[in-house]
């Protein structure tokens, strides 16, 4: 899909400023709609979130340390 090879494009010319720009952005979205959550669905929404959360940050910070790894390594043989 045209959408996701633009998306990879973007991510690969944008530097770690940039990305985290981003998040912090989507961070902001995330905190507006969490304060429009009725009050007694805010468990189940915090739920949801901490699952959301917790199955893609383990997954980011693996790949984070393995490029992390691979980088010490390089410098290692150079």
């Amino acid at each position: 899909m045209k959408l996701f090879q633009v998306a990879d494009r973007y991510c690969k010319e944008s530097s770690w400023k940039t990305l985290a720009l981003l998040k912090i952005c989507l961070f902001s979205i995330g905190v507006m709609v969490g304060m429009l959550v009725p009050k007694e669905k805010k468990k189940a929404a915090f739920g949801i979130g901490t699952v959301a959360f917790l199955s893609t940050y383990f997954p980011l910070m693996g790949k984070f340390f393995r490029t992390w790894q691979q980088e010490n390594r390089r410098t290692q043989y150079e």
